[in-house]
């Protein structure tokens, strides 16, 4: 080789570390700035064709400014009667707000609850305070406050809207420290080396930098949309997909240095045969998330190109930065272990040759087993149910604007803060009104005014008036939907009325309908779409189908599972809308995801050693391997945990749980135990089915009984530590 040529080879790589240095300097910032994009205001989610976000629209023209409200109660200190005195000093505390920053309009007096306990006031502030609005919350606390002998707490949007922004705070610190961090110690416990596990940690950094720069620019052009909630999964699916791919590319570097010992060929044979199984997972999942485009739900027109975008720097990263990074440290990027063309402990090893035994002895027992212990736990999943989380669940931890919410409940009807609002045509006005005067659960209802006072001349604009109706039970609860429901029906039968229905509670019940009819039309996309991936990955047909129904059964499991745990250990009455679907997406395109790299391999090893040795041989030398990257993931994604939101445990407790369960029990036991018992005709209608049948139909040939004595029928024990990799198998490291 000349010097030129040597020169030639490592200039690659060392301009690709460049290239990625840069970038990580130049766009690595961006991981921290994405905030500065995101919108917490939970009504720019809302599905876009729903008679509630019609509303939305239609009800700014009613209102002198845009506004979103802050509700102050009051109650005794000692619990008793509140006074005329300390009504009227309440009043007059709320009134002086008026005209100070951050406030629009002019504040409500306070009103008196029925039993004469409590006090309320609607403090209106403006929609766009963003990082003011804790400020604004405590000069209106303060002079709440300022009433003697009262308590006072503030609830409505506003408040939510604060809480939700400190429950957010530290996503862009905490998160990605915890996550990283159980990363890092994961890959330092695994593979005992002191450098691999950083250099795959600064790979999935880079990527993550790259993909919040490119997420921050199309959120500020407004291209796309992001909140914390999809800011969080973000970085969660970037750090464990980009950890993933890694782990599979370093581990067959590993296989390909011990073999050639060429640290530059070790790196090009590495990215050649992984990029395959490595592109074909990121499709899988990216194509998966765009399919939520597919939806009415806004959050999830959201995540779709975020979260693609996101996979899609991820695989760049993988196939570019890291081989680049692994062929210039060579063997010193596993010090102080050496390259095994196997896995990196022969303990670990053992393991894989024992469940191989396991496997090979009575495969069916195996499948069928398995199956019925995931059935068992399926049956559990119609148990879930994903109405929405009340209000007072929203928060992991105490919050105060649930408390105050609470307090407001107590003394108030349910729907003090949040009425319903109908916009309808004035000339109908009356018997509107008297429609939605009628519906059960009801407890007022009263149309806006010019003034702005009740029971003045009112307010028609292009036509129509608006009817603000407060409801006598929990906004949030499974009551008010159903008077929602009603109320819909009363006023949509008003002739010429042309009303709608809106506000919070009607949203929450346009969210959850929205979702379900997003379930039923994303559900079967992303399917077919992961099917044909894998017929075009693997060149068959039924052993994708057979994959396809194993990942779908394991989601069901999980639900099932996940229904247990947050009814009886964590205390949730449901899920968000939105959660079954997330977790369909993520469990099934990353299950996907550990089947093509096991069933990309096998179909590597079939091609010599036959189906059975094959199968067997690619469970045993991607054991270890898949089964980190599933633990990993399991950690990056349980470290959603740290944010107090039930939306954000329950999902990091489904895909947590879900991966854990498809590396350890239908990736290790159930698709290998099904793939050799259906034997050759799985492979069908690729050559590879007809070459194998033909072998076992005309007998073992010599090449067999070599390959069968060296792999042997893989015992168990200290015996099965041998290596079985396919450089010992007999494989030139030529052969494709």
């Amino acid at each position: 080789m000349t010097r030129t040529t040597r020169w030639a080879r490592w200039l690659v790589p060392v301009l690709l570390l460049v290239v990625w240095l840069g970038i990580g300097g130049t766009l690595g910032p961006y991981a921290g700035k994405l905030g500065e994009v995101a919108t917490n205001d939970q009504a720019a989610f809302l599905p876009q064709s729903a008679e509630s976000t019609q509303v939305l629209e239609a009800r700014r023209a009613f209102e002198r400014s845009e506004s979103v409200p802050a509700i102050i109660v009051w109650q005794a200190s000692d619990a008793g009667a509140i006074s005329d005195t300390q009504q009227r000093e309440a009043t007059a505390a709320v009134t002086a707000l008026a005209g100070r920053a951050g406030i629009t309009g002019q504040p409500s007096p306070a009103l008196r609850s029925e039993d004469g306990m409590a006090l309320q006031a609607v403090v209106p502030l403006a929609p766009d305070l963003g990082e003011d609005l804790p400020a604004v919350l405590d000069e209106v606390r303060t002079a709440a406050t300022s009433v003697p002998q009262l308590t006072a707490q503030i609830a409505g949007p506003a408040a939510t809207q604060a809480d939700l922004a400190d429950a957010f705070a530290g996503i862009d610190g905490l998160l990605l420290g915890v996550a990283l961090g159980a990363v890092l110690l994961i890959l330092l416990l695994v593979y005992r080396s002191l450098l691999l596990p950083f250099v795959i940690i600064l790979s999935a950094v880079l990527a993550l930098g790259l993909a919040c720069a490119v997420v921050y620019a199309l959120a500020d052009r407004g291209v796309v949309r992001v909140d914390g909630q999809v800011q969080g999964i973000l970085s969660i699916l970037v750090i464990g997909a980009a950890t993933d791919y890694a782990l599979l590319l370093a581990a067959r570097f590993r296989e390909e240095l011990a073999a050639r010992g060429d640290r530059m060929a070790a790196a090009a044979a590495s990215v050649r045969r992984s990029a395959g199984a490595v592109t074909a997972s990121a499709a899988t999942v990216a194509l998966g998330l765009l399919a939520l485009l597919a939806g009415d739900l806004t959050n999830n027109k959201a995540l779709g190109p975020v979260g693609a975008i996101g996979i899609l720097c991820s695989l760049v990263a993988t196939l570019t930065f890291l081989p680049a990074a692994l062929a210039l440290l060579g063997r010193a990027a596993f010090w102080p272990a050496k390259p095994a063309p196997v896995e990196a402990t022969a303990e670990g090893h053992r393991i894989w040759r024992r469940v191989a035994g396991l496997i090979d002895r009575a495969p069916r027992k195996v499948w069928v087993s398995t199956t019925l212990l995931m059935l068992v736990l399926a049956a559990f999943a119609p148990t879930l149910s994903s109405r929405g989380v009340p209000l007072d669940e929203i928060f992991v931890k105490d919050a105060p604007s649930v408390a105050a919410q609470e307090a407001l409940g107590r003394h108030f009807p349910g729907g003090s803060g949040q009425p319903a609002v109908i916009i309808a045509a004035a000339a109908e006005a009356e018997e509107v009104r008297a429609a939605v005067q009628g519906t059960d659960g009801v407890a007022s209802a009263a149309p806006s005014t010019v003034s702005g006072r009740p029971g003045d001349e009112p307010l028609v604009v292009d036509g129509r008036i608006r009817i603000d109706a407060t409801l006598t039970a929990t906004a949030d609860s499974d009551e008010a939907k159903t008077t929602i429901r009603e109320l819909r029906d009363r006023v949509h039968a008003v002739p010429g009325a042309d009303a709608l229905v809106g506000g919070y509670t009607a949203q929450k019940y346009d969210t959850e309908r929205t979702a379900a009819r997003d379930r039923t039309l994303i559900v079967p996309v992303v399917l077919v779409i992961i099917l044909l991936i894998l017929v075009l990955l693997l060149r068959s047909v039924l052993i994708p189908v057979l994959l396809v129904a194993t990942v779908a059964l394991n989601f069901l499991a999980t639900l099932g599972v996940s229904a247990l745990v947050f009814q009886h250990l964590l205390g949730f009455s449901g899920t968000d809308a939105s959660v079954p679907l997330y977790g369909f997406v993520f469990l099934v395109a990353l299950g996907v995801d550990y089947n093509i790299f096991l069933m990309s391999r096998v179909r590597e090893e079939t091609l010599t050693h036959g189906v059975r040795q094959g199968v067997l041989r690619g469970l045993t030398t991607t054991g270890g391997v898949i089964t980190s990257a599933g633990v990993v993931l399991a950690a990056t994604f349980a470290a959603l945990m740290v944010i107090p939101l039930a939306f954000l445990v329950q999902i990091a407790f489904i895909v947590a749980f879900g991966v854990l369960l498809d590396t350890l029990v239908v990736r290790s036991l159930l698709v290998p135990a099904l793939v050799i018992d259906i034997g050759p005709r799985g492979w069908w209608p690729s050559s590879l089915s007809r070459r194998q049948a033909a072998a076992v139909g005309g007998g073992s040939s010599a090449k067999e009984h070599v390959q069968a004595a060296s792999f042997g029928s893989l015992p168990v024990g200290p015996a099965a530590s041998a290596d079985v990799s396919p450089e010992r198998g007999g494989r030139s490291d030529d052969e494709p």
